[in-house]
């Protein structure tokens, strides 16, 4: 059983950082952890719509709005897709206004051929 004194907690804090060790986490210092020292770079994924312009994704376009439709007919996220902010924005709603207009079932299902 561990029993924390509140008197040292605050004789603690009121020392200067002049003496601290280097694993404290005083002024001026960080603490670091000496487990995991190896660096790893995260390789940065591009737009998959990079060639397309904004102007393109439109309501009109079925065939590019159903690739960013999941089973359900939702939206699918654009960490998932990796979609930039505007044209993923675009996107949405496009797929809204052709949900408006009856081009995109709001569920979309998928039809199965009789046996």
């Amino acid at each position: 059983m561990v029993v924390r004194n509140n008197n040292n907690k605050n004789k603690n804090n009121n020392k200067s950082s002049h003496g601290a060790a280097p694993g404290n986490t005083e002024e001026g210092y960080i603490k670091i952890s000496l487990v995991n020292q190896s660096v790893f770079i995260r390789k940065k994924k591009s737009c998959p719509l990079r060639d397309i312009s904004l102007a393109e994704i439109d309501y009109k376009n079925l065939k590019l709005l159903n690739k960013f439709l999941s089973e359900r007919g939702k939206i699918i996220p654009s960490r998932i897709t990796n979609v930039e902010v505007k044209k993923q924005r675009a996107l949405a709603n496009a797929i809204k206004r052709a949900r408006q207009l009856a081009l995109i079932s709001p569920i979309k299902k998928e039809l199965t051929q009789p046996n």
